[in-house]
């Protein structure tokens, strides 16, 4: 694994194999690490990154505010994210890259094509989120965390986080948690904060995030504009709701969507389909 510093937060990354450059969004909601390619409930029984790196180079990361990576208390947009790994390309001196998204790794990926485009080769998104369950649950993640700091305070969040829980495992403890729990400059910085700017913060991300009852990232006129190909591997679950990946496969101009249903989708035959498409697309 190596680090880098990102417009200021350290990142951590890792680099696989040879070939065209292949950007890794990782799943895992906001706890979006390198791992979860690994270990996660679609991601199972074969090594993702090693079956990918036989033909690419693979370039895997930790998501700001998860897992070894750092952050900054600010609003944070797809926009933000996607941004994060644009620059990482830039670190690495890569141009341009085919662009993999996994669950909310997708929603990254939308707005990486949407304000990229020069720098996506093309779009795989495995299990895109969306449905209208996945925008409540994620807007009351938002919410249960502005109570929680409102009873509490920002004292009370550095407390709550430093047990090591995660944002996606207790919202309470708010999407910084991660970094609360491994940096404690960082943690004294956090408890300093302006509390009414850091919940003016927290009560506008969740609902500019998840605004709507599909697949999120970018809206429908912007993915309508992507023109770099695309791959959609439809979910079907309460957090990757099926209706998403359909959403999408009616607005991206230039996406092919992969008519096989989880549980018929394993981690082998979704690396062969990327590379089939990959392939095809060079």
């Amino acid at each position: 694994m190596s680090t880098a510093v990102i417009d200021g937060i350290e990142v951590y990354y890792e680099i696989h194999g040879s070939g065209p450059p292949l950007l890794m969004l990782a799943p895992g909601g906001f706890d979006s690490t390198i791992e979860k390619w690994r270990v996660s409930t679609a991601w199972k029984g074969l090594d993702a990154l090693a079956k990918l790196a036989t033909e690419h180079q693979v370039i895997a990361y930790d998501r700001r505010e998860s897992g070894q990576s750092g952050g900054r208390v600010e609003r944070i947009t797809w926009t933000t994210y996607a941004t994060q790994g644009k620059q990482l390309l830039d670190h690495l001196g890569i141009d341009s890259a085919f662009v993999m998204g996994g669950c909310m790794g997708c929603s990254v990926a939308l707005s990486f094509g949407v304000n990229f485009p020069e720098r996506t080769r093309g779009l795989v998104l495995h299990w895109p989120v969306g449905g209208y369950r996945w925008k409540a649950s994620c807007q009351a993640r938002w919410a249960n965390h502005l109570g929680f700091v409102r009873e509490n305070g920002l004292d009370g969040v550095v407390e709550r986080a430093s047990k090591g829980t995660t944002f996606w495992a207790d919202p309470e403890s708010g999407p910084w948690a991660s970094v609360i729990a491994r940096d404690s400059a960082f943690a004294e910085q956090f408890a300093a904060e302006d509390p009414d700017r850091y919940m003016g913060i927290i009560a506008t991300c969740g609902p500019d995030l998840f605004d709507r009852d599909t697949a999120t990232g970018a809206t429908a006129e912007e993915v309508m504009g992507i023109k770099a190909p695309a791959v959609i591997m439809p979910g079907d679950d309460a957090s990757h709701a099926t209706s998403g990946a359909h959403y999408l496969r009616e607005c991206l101009p230039n996406g092919e969507f992969w008519n096989v249903m989880p549980p018929d989708q394993t981690t082998e035959n979704v690396c062969e389909r990327t590379l089939e498409f990959t392939r095809a697309h060079r």
